[in-house]
């Protein structure tokens, strides 16, 4: 594992954008850090995890991934010593780096409004007419485009929105 390894991986997460923090590469989602290249040293990488996940990346790898020093150490930051790292390890520790500071409605992926509400027996999808939820996981699968929902200002036609 290289330091480019370790970026390329970083910057496939979604929405994962490369800045720097004193004078070190760092990976952010929303504006927030979760994961530094080159600190303490060009051969390491640092991940921020709670500090349980940190415990379990130490016990299944303790020559890869080790405490910080002082309270960040405490508080779940690691270091990853990239020169004896795997790529699926690093990646399963970023993965979850990201996670932990990703913003939920991104971390969950995208849902569709009505995908947490199952159909009802006569309901209008149930009587053979396309309902919303329908029409949303349509335009989902790309067979159908949605148009946007009408306005519910008052005193505006809803003709005048379409």
């Amino acid at each position: 594992m290289t330091a480019k390894d370790f970026r390329q991986i970083a910057l496939s997460l979604p929405e994962t954008e490369e800045r720097a923090h004193m004078s070190h590469p760092d990976f952010r989602v929303a504006g927030k850090i979760f994961a530094t290249l080159g600190y303490p040293d060009a051969s390491a990488g640092v991940v921020k995890l709670t500090p349980s996940q940190q415990a379990a990346l130490i016990r299944s790898a303790p020559g890869v991934f080790r405490p910080i020093g002082g309270k960040w150490g405490e508080k779940g930051a690691t270091t990853v010593q990239l020169h004896a790292a795997s790529a699926r390890g690093v990646k399963a520790a970023l993965e979850q780096a990201w996670s932990n500071v990703a913003p939920k409605s991104l971390a969950a992926g995208p849902q569709p409004r009505c995908a947490a509400q199952p159909l009802r027996v006569g309901s209008a999808a149930a009587r053979g007419r396309t309902s919303l939820c329908a029409r949303t996981l349509s335009a989902i699968a790309g067979r159908i485009p949605v148009s946007p929902r009408p306005s519910r200002r008052r005193g505006v036609p809803r003709s005048a929105v379409w």
